[in-house]
């Protein structure tokens, strides 16, 4: 049986009797419901005050605590990766769709002939009547060979040319215009030779386009063709007073003598020269080669006379038994041995003195023959420089002769022309040389006009065709004065500006993304900056008023869409345009901009953050910029790599 323990002062009692075990087991559950009733108490109300405590305490701070809660934290790197990736720096321009170039049409003369002479005048036309529209441009497209309106019934062609009409175009006219003209005729199948002169083919093509557009080319009316026939004979009228002047001239007494004198002049000259020109092709005269040939005779013969004194003394020698010597050196034209003497010869012999006074004899013949053809061919020599000389005075004097006679004949010229000028029928002969000269001025600005032609304003050459009228500047019963129309291409154009900094970073074909209105991007290419983009006058105009220092304010752009497709509906409204002004290869190693510095050297660097506040520094070099990143290449190899962090600031 489980025995249980009284408290202190209280008996034990027995199990079911009155205060045994059952009763106490009552009472001690009492009690002790009643200390952790008051236990449970107590410890609520110690937290509920630690609570407050604590809560009362965590407003309250001394002055030290406030000052040490207002204090900075403690700076730390800021940084950012080292990201690989493709870079692509863009300029980004709000433009304007239009459609391309536009451009102002005017008429550069009169449509049409009105006046007499079958020629125009100015914008009023000629004789007066005034130039009146009769049918106004259309909005709208145009192409090559349509009539762009009317003037006075007549048509204004609009066909495809850079050069500008500027002159009416007439028979005889040479010139890259009417090159352009029948260019433009064989593009719209009219047979015509691409010559440059406004001859008789190009007047046949010029009829049959204007009949095949159902139009008669404009000719001169008859008043015309008699003013023709005055001009031309008044020109003939003052040829004959011309020559008839100049035969009275030449007829004159007081200039014959001189003609003669001229005459004398020219037959002498012309004899002076035939004489030196035979002078130049013989180089002697007859009896100079006849004596020559005299002397070379002697030569021949002395030649012989040696050779036979040579025969008989060698024969001599032989019967003597006694050896030939040595042939003397050859005589100088003195009969002397030239040079030093010869040596002594050897003791011959002694003959018998018959045979020796023969061989003397036959040496000296010999001697005497060598002498004579020494002598022989010496005179052919001078007789050589004798010729020579003589040839050269003879030329001398003929040439003397020929310009004696040049000078005669000039001076004649020079007499013969004073006393013309001098002579009272060089007036006369002076005054109708002028007035044929006036007569044929007056014919040739006739003829200007003169003949089938085409009118300055019949003809609007324009750069690019097909293209489109964008508006008319005037209408039915309107005098032509300026203006007629502001044509455009047909193409599309973005006009906009950018900064003048950011317009040296563009070039010409450059490529562009255009964003529209409804996030649609088109592609498209930079077609030209600065004048070249300004599409009107009155941009011009607007840019002249405007002082901006050099360097500074905006610059006009163009860009031209790669499609058309779907742009038509957009005319007029504004697109965002980015201009891709340079792009990497492919993906670079690239960091923020701030993130590089430049060192005392001049050398960039990157800092690398390395565990804690730990950084590196590490050379680099620097690439493209776009977007605030920069491309960078280490100078050593692995010193930076993707994934790597670097420093942007310190604090």
């Amino acid at each position: 049986m489980r025995k249980f323990r009284a408290s202190a002062g209280e008996p034990a009692a027995e199990p079911g009797g009155p205060g045994g075990p059952g009763t106490a087991r009552k009472g001690a559950s009492k009690a002790g419901l009643s200390r952790n009733k008051v236990l449970a108490g107590v410890v609520a109300a110690v937290v509920a005050l630690a609570g407050i405590g604590w809560a009362v305490g965590a407003d309250l701070r001394s002055p030290a605590d406030q000052l040490a809660a207002r204090r900075p934290p403690k700076p730390s790197l800021v940084t950012a990766p080292v990201e690989r990736r493709k870079l692509t720096s863009t300029v980004t321009v709000n433009g304007t769709l239009t459609y391309g170039s536009p451009l102002p049409v005017t008429l550069a003369g009169t449509v049409g002939v009105t006046g007499a002479t079958g020629g125009g005048g100015g914008m009023g036309g000629g004789g007066g009547t005034p130039q009146r529209v009769t049918k106004a441009p259309q909005t709208g497209p145009i192409r090559e060979g349509d009539v762009l309106m009317q003037v006075n019934g007549r048509p204004v062609f609009a066909f495809r040319g850079r050069l500008p009409m500027y002159r009416p175009l007439v028979p005889g006219t040479e010139g890259d215009d009417v090159r352009q003209l029948q260019r433009a005729l064989r593009r719209e199948g009219v047979r015509v030779p691409v010559s440059g002169v406004f001859d008789a083919a190009t007047v046949t093509a010029v009829k049959r386009w204007y009949a095949k557009r159902g139009y008669q080319a404009q000719e001169p009316d008859m008043e015309a063709r008699k003013n023709l026939q005055t001009y031309r004979e008044t020109v003939r009228n003052r040829q004959a007073e011309l020559a008839e002047a100049r035969k009275a001239l030449d007829e004159g007494l007081d200039v014959q003598p001189l003609k003669l004198r001229l005459d004398n002049a020219r037959r002498d000259l012309h004899s002076a020269e035939q004489a030196l020109r035979e002078a130049l092709r013989q180089d002697m005269t007859p009896d100079q080669a006849a004596k020559l040939t005299s002397l070379r005779q002697t030569v021949r013969t002395a030649e012989e006379a040696v050779l036979a004194a040579e025969k008989e003394l060698n024969e001599a020698r032989e019967q003597n038994n006694t050896p030939p010597p040595s042939p003397p050196p050859a005589p100088t034209p003195s009969g002397t041995p030239s040079g030093t003497p010869p040596p002594p010869e050897p003791p011959l012999p002694t003959p018998t003195p018959s045979r020796s006074t023969d061989t003397r004899l036959l040496e000296m013949k010999l001697a005497n023959a060598r002498q004579a053809l020494y002598e022989a061919r010496k005179a052919v020599d001078d007789y050589f420089e004798q010729v020579r000389d003589e040839q050269d005075k003879r030329l001398e004097e003929l040439r003397k002769s020929v310009r004696t006679a040049k000078e005669a004949e000039a001076t004649a010229k020079q007499s013969l022309r004073r006393a013309r000028e001098v002579s009272p029928l060089r007036m006369k002969v002076s005054n109708s040389a002028a007035g044929l000269a006036d007569a044929r001025d007056m014919l040739a600005e006739f003829l200007k006009t003169y003949g089938v032609s085409v009118p300055a304003g019949e003809v609007v050459f324009l750069p690019t065709l097909p293209a489109r009228i964008d508006k008319a500047e005037v209408k039915p019963g309107d005098t032509i004065e300026s203006k007629v129309a502001t044509v455009t291409s047909s193409a599309f154009a973005i006009t906009g500006s950018v900064d003048a900094k950011e317009a040296k970073l563009l070039r010409r074909n450059q490529k562009a993304t255009m964003e529209t209105l409804d996030g649609t991007l088109l592609q498209a290419r930079l077609t030209a900056t600065g004048e070249a983009a300004r599409v009107t006058s009155q941009d011009k105009k607007k840019d002249e008023n405007q002082d901006t220092p050099p360097g500074t304010g905006s610059v006009p752009i163009l860009l031209t869409p790669d499609t058309a497709k779907g742009l038509k509906a957009l005319v007029g409204s504004s697109l965002t345009v980015r201009i891709s002004v340079g792009s990497t290869e492919g993906e670079v190693l690239s960091v923020p901009v701030a993130a590089v510095v430049t060192s005392a050297d001049g050398r960039p660097r990157v800092r690398v953050a390395l565990d804690g506040d730990r950084t590196r520094e590490v050379e680099v070099r620097t690439g493209l910029t776009a977007d605030g990143n920069v491309e960078i290449t280490p100078v050593q190899a692995g010193t930076v790599k993707e994934g790597d962090r670097v420093v942007v600031s310190d604090a």
